[in-house]
């Protein structure tokens, strides 16, 4: 397998491509902006893009859409729920002052139990609503990997101070569905540095059974 990432767009979100070695078929998660940089990403391991899946569709994780779209004709993949809000992000975009390329329509969606494939690998969707409505998650079948947008962050979790958001949602979604992929399993975010599941078992605060927060930490605070 093919993995790498870089922090994209003006609020650092995490992009990931996941290759087949193969096939040399990729998806790309999540570009928050600066298409040229991920395109030279996929160019660099003559990776043929496949598909573009967004998590969510807050305007910090679509920003690469349309310029990837552009580029390669790849379709763009997100949860039916968040599918309307796609191409509506300029408001809240305008609201944190940041420049920003409307994400086209979306060409598909991908819900629970969904699988993508991508050559060899299969990657299979969860949904993790909380942060947002139809946000979702991507186990890589039979290696001990999740990516998880802004559900799950390193000892914090997404804000659910959002139109949609669900504080109790969000909660119920990492212990239902991230937890029980086991305390091994690598979790790479939409935000700041990858984790493992049982790291955050011990020490994510938000985690806690008594913790009455409304959303995540000080430490994150993009969208």
């Amino acid at each position: 397998m093919i993995f790498k990432y870089r922090e994209t767009g003006a609020l650092l979100v995490n992009c990931y491509v996941v290759g087949d070695e193969k096939t040399r078929e990729a998806v790309v998660v999540d570009p928050g902006g600066d298409a040229d940089t991920i395109l030279y990403l996929l160019k660099e391991d003559d990776l043929k893009l496949k598909a573009i899946i967004n998590t969510h569709s807050h305007f910090d994780h679509i920003g690469g859409n349309a310029g990837l779209k552009r580029a390669t004709n790849a379709p763009i993949l997100i949860h039916p729920a968040e599918k309307d809000m796609l191409t509506g992000m300029n408001s809240m975009a305008s609201q944190w002052g940041i420049p920003f390329e409307p994400s086209p329509p979306a060409d598909g969606t991908l819900e629970e139990g969904d699988v993508v494939e991508v050559g060899g690998l299969r990657l299979d969707v969860l949904h993790t609503p909380g942060h947002s409505p139809g946000g979702i998650s991507l186990k890589v079948r039979d290696m001990p990997m999740v990516i998880v947008g802004d559900c799950l962050f390193q000892f914090s979790i997404g804000r659910t101070d959002f139109p949609g958001a669900s504080h109790a949602q969000l909660i119920s979604s990492i212990k239902e569905k991230i937890l029980p992929l086991g305390d091994d399993c690598e979790v790479y975010p939409g935000h700041g540095p990858p984790t493992i599941v049982g790291r955050e078992k011990k020490y994510n605060p938000f985690l806690n059974e008594d913790q009455q927060a409304g959303g995540g930490s000080g430490l994150i605070i993009p969208p």
